[in-house]
This record gives C-alpha cells, structure tokens and sequence, in this order.
C-alpha cells in the first residue's frame, strides 16, 4: 500500500550557485559518499530526492537533510538509505519499502518517491 507520495524539482543552475556562495552548504546537504565525484546535475537530482522524501513523510518539522541518502547498488540503480528522524516518521507510519525515481535535463534535476507500507 502506498503510505506517501513526494516530488520535487531543482534548477540546476541555483543550487550551483547557492553551493557556490554559501561555505559548508554542500556538507551540510550530501553525505560525504554522495559527494563523491558526482557532477552538479546528479547533486541537483540527489537534493531533489531529499526534499520529496520529506514530502512523501508529510513533511515534518526537524528533517535534516543527510538522513535521507541517495545510494546505488551493485547495478547502479538508485536506493535510499533513510536514517534518524526520518526514519522514526517512516517506521511510525509504517513505511517498508521505498520506490526512487531521479531525473535531469536542460537545466532541471527531479526526483520522485514513493513510500510502501
């Protein structure tokens, strides 16, 4: 059964510009493995992906954003790894499982989540 749903999309270009300008942004947005030799438009797409899963949990206030990760498996394919008061909203609504989608071009990064209970 789907639990919650959530979407968000991301101008390429601002988050370049606001990682630009503000000291420590990036650290405090993506885990260190996240950082890892990804170009602005997967960053762009992983900050997408944070964001709707904090939608598709109803948006709760107290997210951070390094609890929800972007991680790939073995095949490359796009996983989240949920942690914290994330993960607390999520067990309490009885979220199992949860469905990634992420996407960018000509500009714009998206993602979209599905939270399985």
């Amino acid at each position: 059964m789907i639990l919650g749903i959530g979407v968000d999309v991301v101008d390429v270009a601002r988050l370049a510009a606001a990682l630009e300008r503000t000291t420590g942004l990036r650290d405090r947005l993506f885990t260190p493995q996240e950082q890892e030799g990804r170009a602005i438009h997967s960053l762009a797409a992983r900050f997408a992906a944070k964001e709707a899963v904090a939608k598709a949990l109803g948006a709760p206030r107290g997210l951070g954003h390094l609890e929800a990760e972007v991680v790939c498996d073995d095949t490359g394919r796009p996983e989240l790894r949920i942690t914290g008061k994330a993960a607390e909203v999520a067990y309490g609504l009885g979220v199992k499982r949860w469905h990634l989608s992420m996407s960018h071009d000509a500009g714009v990064a998206m993602a979209y989540v599905i939270a399985e209970g």
